[in-house]
């Protein structure tokens, strides 16, 4: 405050009535201040409290609210910050980067730092409130990029605003702000409708994510996920089926690979099976339940794993569970047989070959291909009430034997020179009997129909070489030349030229009988014409022979109704013949 001006002329101040002057302290105080002592005492003070609060306050007041208000808010809007783990941050920007789900921001990215192990990097997040019930252990993140693969084409969208972090919220599970973002983004999204399935498959094939799952050439699923499984015998191929086609689905249901052309050749002709040109050229999934005597069974569950088979008609095949394993051991050639060919009973399919081997019997220096097959018995059917089967009766496997049962490689394919194994009845074929090997049961067998063949012409061969052909030649000779030796001779000479007179003189009687008896035989020809003309005509039916004919016919016919009843009764009254006709009668 600026210093008061003091008054030009000091003058006393008049003292208050009530100013003690004795009392020092308020003295030095006005002494120490500058003023002039007072003649008289001053006044005493008085606070007056006033009845309102001053309009200057509400200005503080007012701005001390706002900026609480605007804390809280910045408070209760904050969200959880998350940490994400990417392979790169290519696209990535921090403070720029958002996070979005359903082309909605939700978030921003706030910081970007390598990992401990630089292995990849460490992307920071706030996300809005209200995210915290989204995410759990199982939401998955992963960058919106442009990519385009053989089955679809993404993210084109950012091309224009940037790639951004994409989310796949999930409310099921553990919560968690910690996550591992994946290199691609997934297939399905986890709140789309539908069901989940797990195949196996010996391989892949050409099948890749998104490839289509179809149901009657309708495409109504795609496949999400694949794995090598542990042991590394098979491939694990997760496929996802929308609602409501996931009903479609139980658990005799059959799926097959639908990848490439399918092409099958049988007496019916040429049968080309495909799904699409898109499966042709990215692979896929088909399925369906067979029409089987057996009901379809319940609807298959979530994750219910089923076998992938390679085609429609395997997938198709009825299934068996009880399989018997036999041994066959052949002697000849087995080219054109291959593991999988089929094992023929009369004509119909019951296995198939599992294995073929080359084996050495150094003792007798000789060669011997087992070959392995597997039968299934529940394709042969039997009469009810009849419980002798293979399955539980052994023995009858030995009596079938001994009847002639054998197995028998056979042609099954000109073009190919595919060969299978043909279990038939041979009466003909040597004894034989049942063996144990390796612990498999040996089939006796019989060479090929081409090898039989051959043994037998090299039989016919082996005897032909065995005749002394030197020995009958030099006879053929000998006799040769005694036969010419013969034909020379002067006899000979003159018996041939005595037989060629007497067919000369045959040649002259032939002449003349035909001069002379052929007029002779004509004549003859025809009197016996007119005379059949005549016999006909006596004979005919308008001839009076026959009329006459007819007429003893008649006759004859009446005398032997005559005869006929004459002796019936003779045969009612024998006591005619002695007493007459009436006879004994009164």
């Amino acid at each position: 405050q600026p210093p008061r001006r003091q008054a030009r002329t000091a003058r006393p101040l008049p003292m208050p009535a009530e100013f003690d002057q004795s009392d020092p302290k308020p003295v030095a105080e006005m002494r120490d201040s500058g003023l002039p002592m007072p003649d008289a005492p001053l006044p005493e003070a008085r606070v007056v409290k006033a009845d309102r609060l001053s309009l200057v306050w509400l200005l503080p007041l007012l701005a001390l609210a706002v900026g609480g208000w605007l804390a809280y808010k910045t408070w209760s809007e904050q969200g959880p910050t998350i940490t994400i783990g990417f392979k790169s941050a290519a696209g990535l920007q921090a403070g720029k980067t958002k996070v979005k789900f359903n082309d909605v921001e939700i978030g921003r990215v706030t910081t970007i730092s390598l990992s401990d192990d630089l292995d990849g990097v460490v992307v920071k997040a706030e996300l809005t409130r209200g995210s915290e019930r989204y995410l759990t252990e199982r939401t998955r993140f992963w960058v919106a990029r442009p990519r385009v693969t053989a089955s679809h084409v993404s993210g084109l969208e950012t091309l224009l605003s940037g790639a951004y972090i994409a989310i796949d919220p999930v409310t099921e599970g553990k919560p968690a702000r910690d996550f591992q973002g994946l290199t691609d983004p997934p297939v399905i999204a986890t709140n789309e409708p539908g069901t989940r399935f797990r195949l196996r498959s010996p391989t892949l094939g050409s099948l890749n994510l998104g490839s289509p799952v179809y149901f009657r050439h309708i495409q109504v699923g795609q496949v999400v996920n694949y794995e090598l499984d542990p042991d590394g015998n098979a491939v694990t191929i997760d496929v996802f089926v929308t609602q409501p086609h996931d009903r479609l689905v139980f658990v005799n249901t059959r799926f097959w690979n639908t990848s490439g052309i399918d092409v099958s050749l049988s007496a019916d002709g040429i049968s080309v099976d495909t799904e699409s040109l898109l499966a042709l050229v990215l692979g896929g999934i088909a399925f369906d339940t067979p029409d089987m005597i057996d009901a379809k069974g319940a609807p298959a569950t979530a994750d219910q794993f089923f076998p992938l088979y390679p085609n429609r008609r395997a997938a198709h095949e009825r299934i068996y569970l009880n399989k018997q394993r036999y041994l066959m051991v052949f002697s000849g050639s087995v080219r054109g047989l291959s593991v999988g060919a089929p094992v023929l009973l009369h004509g119909i399919q019951i296995g198939k070959v599992l294995d073929i081997q080359l084996r050495f019997d150094p003792d007798e220096l000789d060669f011997s291909i087992p070959v392995l097959i597997e039968i299934e018995p529940e394709r042969i059917s039997v009469d009810e009430g009849v419980e002798r089967t293979l399955v539980n009766d052994p023995n009858l496997l030995n009596q079938l034997v001994a009847s002639g049962l054998r197995g028998q490689l056979k042609t099954g394919s000109l073009l190919t020179g595919q060969l299978y194994v043909d279990l038939d009845f041979h009466p003909d074929a040597p004894s034989a009997s049942l063996e144990q090997r390796n612990g498999y049961t040996v089939l006796p067998t019989r060479p090929a129909p081409i090898a039989e063949v051959t043994t037998k012409v090299k039989n016919i061969l082996t005897e032909i070489e065995a005749l002394p052909l030197t020995q009958i030649g030099a006879d053929l000779s000998g006799i040769l030349a005694s036969t010419r030796e013969l034909v020379d001779a002067d006899a000979t000479q003159q018996t041939l030229a005595d037989l060629e007179r007497t067919i000369a003189d045959l040649r002259s009687v032939s002449g003349q009988l035909d001069a002379t008896l052929a007029p002779e035989l004509d004549r003859v020809l025809r009197q016996a014409g007119q005379t059949l003309v005549s016999v006909n005509g006596l004979i005919g039916p308008d001839g009076p022979l026959s009329g006459e004919t007819l007429r003893t016919m008649r006759e004859l016919s009446a005398a032997a109704r005559s005869i006929r009843t004459f002796a019936d009764y003779l045969d009612r009254h024998p006591e005619a013949l002695i007493q007459g006709k009436g006879g004994g009668q009164r």
